[in-house]
């Protein structure tokens, strides 16, 4: 996802409250719509956890930006 407008849109539709970050819980929603049932709450947190660059166990655009970067 080369795009920055395509990875906003993206991170649009995880952050399902549209406060600008995503949660586990959102994370692990967006997953469930996907057709991947099997992400259980701890693993969706675990998910956050490794791209959460402030530790704040959220995930912020930059943040998603910064990982799909890599």
């Amino acid at each position: 996802m080369a795009d920055i407008e395509e990875a906003r849109k993206h991170f649009e539709r995880i952050d399902s409250d549209g406060d600008g970050f995503i949660t586990a819980a959102e994370f692990k929603t967006a997953l469930a719509q996907e057709g991947d049932w099997n992400v259980t709450e701890s693993v969706a947190e675990s998910v956050i956890a490794a791209r959460d660059l402030n530790g704040d166990k959220l995930l912020s655009f930059d943040e998603f930006w910064s990982y799909l970067g890599k």
